[in-house]
């Protein structure tokens, strides 16, 4: 896992808009813009950085910090989102990265993470619960797609400074 920079932005994009299709990972109904993510991505800071994953010098997956909220009082809690290329989910890559990241929040100056994620989306639900979020609350059918009404879970993770034995 390394910082990423702006040359990494294609490949984040192409990872992120991979997702947006199966209506599971993101509220997104279109694929995004490269432009619209540098923006996006030149928000981030040495506090809420976006760190890439890479086999063989080829961007699997990423991991993004994001305010919580942008008043001050809400400095201590980020939200975390992960996005695994297709190719390589279900390989413990999103649990390496998740692991990782929360590792680095006493770093970052952070005591809580919170994640949004689809109700339905059982496999992210699974990989969080697994690295000991819990549901903090949801939002019922918040979001429609297609049709079809969606509801958001929000998990939530409060940060203990962590052992050397988790830094894997």
């Amino acid at each position: 896992m390394r910082l990423a920079n702006e040359n990494d932005v294609y490949r984040i994009v192409e990872i992120y808009n991979s997702t947006i299709s199966s209506r599971i990972a993101t509220a997104d109904t279109n694929e995004v813009t490269l432009v619209s993510r540098i923006d996006w991505f030149q928000k981030h800071s040495d506090t809420r950085p976006i760190f890439v994953e890479e086999s063989d010098d080829n961007i699997i997956g990423w991991v993004s910090f994001e305010s919580f909220n942008a008043r001050p009082a809400y400095h201590l809690t980020a939200e975390i989102s992960i996005y695994i290329d297709s190719k390589h989910r279900g390989q413990g890559i999103g649990s390496t990265l998740l692991k990782r990241s929360i590792n680095l929040c006493p770093s970052l100056g952070l005591k809580n993470l919170v994640a949004n994620i689809f109700s339905h989306n059982i496999s992210s639900l699974a990989l969080f619960e697994k690295h000991g979020f819990t549901k903090w609350g949801e939002l019922p059918e918040v979001a429609e797609m297609d049709g079809n009404l969606y509801s958001l879970s929000i998990l939530g993770l409060k940060i203990s400074t962590p052992n050397k034995q988790n830094l894997g």
